[in-house]
């Protein structure tokens, strides 16, 4: 695909940018919307007028005006997703980064660039890497995982249930899930502040994401060499002990593969479900009433607001048809996941209750359908059901249209949830305490101070220093790839 393939209707420049103020100001070279910039802060209404105008699959620009199909509808995201034979994940094939129109610089890089895990892998070598991780998936003790984020729920609670408030998100949302995930891989020790706001501003792919890679990645590695040396009941041993015969750096690379994307994942759907249960009376009243069981809210959430909005990408391996588009050989493809779970042809009424409908598209599908679906779906589940039986009086402590949120192509993140509700007593949790350490200040986020016995790579105290630019320093996608793959 290429932006010259189409041209805006009524002139005879088809490079020609709008004038400010036009309703076509979103409009890039060739005729094609945007999904960057101030015309597509609303990423929602930019998918629904591409629909309009071209149907389930539609052309686009990325940032930096590089061309992409936006895959809107339903049954050809899962066309998409479940042939292989004819899509890959494989980056490496998409011919804007084959020909340099993608620069080592672009805003997108971190989801571009190619490395050896097994969502992009493909054949022999993904079997192999997905047959290690759903391996040591199947040993996970799902009934123990659940009554864990029971007790780990009652700790956050008991952190702010006397105060009669609480900010959701940040207090909640964001935490569950990183202590489930480090106990799930066997490092329950290693839960505190900073690994909490480290994992969250890893994928941002700034100066302090950089610092916070190297941290995670410590921990990872520190915990490879552990397990490797003194085996245990835990996730990080399985994989270590599956028959494939991982190396110490594919089980510390799948393992950091796993901690994020279930970390933001799973908070981002904490976050929704608990939203909606706050600012929809009929949805609580549903659920209140017993109409509705809190993993039917969680499905719904899925239809509505899933975790990740989109996934960049997939690749043609050769030239096929798609939505009734012709797609090249090397062209990239964005699944939309939040547009396909409102395709007017299998949800007429985007409204619509999908009670009992898991079609949803929140967890992929086909040889990379999300692995670990079902923890994310226990933490949310038990997580939710949990706060709710703890906080039943709970209320939402601004208006609804007072929330913030932070958009991405990627995903909307709300930013926080601020409650209130009658002050409660604590409860025995039966946890052992976890740290809540100093906090520091680096960008714009909040960091615990490394403990002794994970050292970190940043000095204390505000900002981290930027290291000078000394003569010879590798090019900018090279430092990009060594800070990706934890070097």
């Amino acid at each position: 695909m290429t932006p010259e393939s189409f041209s805006p209707t009524g002139t005879d420049d088809p490079t020609a940018a709008p004038p400010p103020g036009c309703p076509a100001h979103g409009i890039g070279p060739g005729g094609l919307r945007r999904l960057y910039g101030p015309d597509a802060e609303d990423l929602g209404a930019v998918y629904e007028k591409l629909r309009a105008e071209h149907g389930p699959v539609a052309p686009a620009l990325l940032h930096d005006d590089v061309p992409i199909w936006v895959v809107l509808g339903h049954t050809e995201n899962m066309h998409m997703v479940r042939t292989p034979s004819q899509y890959s994940r494989d980056t490496r094939l998409w011919v804007p980064l084959q020909d340099g129109t993608v620069k080592p610089d672009h805003p997108l890089m971190p989801h571009l660039a190619w490395q050896p895990f097994c969502s992009h892998a493909e054949g022999d070598e993904h079997l192999r890497l997905r047959g290690a991780v759903i391996g040591a998936m199947s040993t996970i003790d799902h009934r123990g995982i659940r009554r864990y984020i029971n007790r780990a729920t009652q700790h956050l609670v008991n952190q702010f249930c006397e105060q009669g408030r609480a900010e959701l998100v940040s207090q909640f949302a964001e935490r569950l899930p990183m202590a489930v995930m480090c106990e799930i891989l066997g490092m329950p020790e290693e839960y505190n502040d900073r690994i909490v706001q480290a994992a969250r501003d890893l994928p941002k792919g700034t100066e302090t994401a950089i610092a916070s890679n190297e941290y995670i990645m410590g921990v990872l590695t520190r915990l490879t060499a552990r397990r490797r040396a003194e085996p245990k009941e835990d996730f990080t041993s399985r994989l270590i002990d599956h028959p494939a015969r991982l190396t110490d750096e594919e089980v510390s690379q799948h393992l950091r593969l796993i901690l994020i994307v279930a970390y933001e994942s799973t908070a981002n759907l904490l976050a929704n479900v608990l939203r909606v249960v706050l600012t929809d009376p009929r949805f609580r009243a549903q659920l209140s009433g017993g109409q509705m069981t809190v993993p039917q809210a969680v499905e719904q959430s899925l239809w509505d607001e899933p975790p990740f909005s989109t996934v960049l990408g997939y690749f043609a391996k050769r030239e096929t048809e798609l939505g009734g588009q012709r797609i090249r050989q090397g062209d990239g493809l964005l699944m939309g996941i939040a547009p396909g779970n409102v395709d007017p042809r299998v949800r007429p009424d985007a409204k619509a209750n999908m009670q009992g409908n898991r079609s949803h598209l929140a967890f992929s599908g086909g040889p990379h359908e999300c692995p670990g679906q079902d923890i994310g779906r226990a933490i949310a589940d038990v997580g939710v059901d949990a706060l709710l039986t703890r906080l039943p009086d709970v209320e939402l402590a601004c208006e609804e249209d007072e929330l913030r949120w932070r958009a991405s192509i990627s995903n909307r993140h709300l930013v926080d949830l601020p409650v209130h509700f009658a002050p409660k007593p604590q409860q025995d949790d039966g946890m052992a305490p976890w740290h809540s350490v100093p906090e520091q200040r680096m960008g714009d986020r909040q960091f615990g101070a490394p403990q002794p016995q994970t050292p970190a790579p940043e000095p204390t105290g505000a900002a981290p220093t930027p290291m000078p630019e000394p003569a010879g320093r590798p090019g900018l996608f090279r430092r990009f790839l060594r800070w990706w793959r934890g070097e």
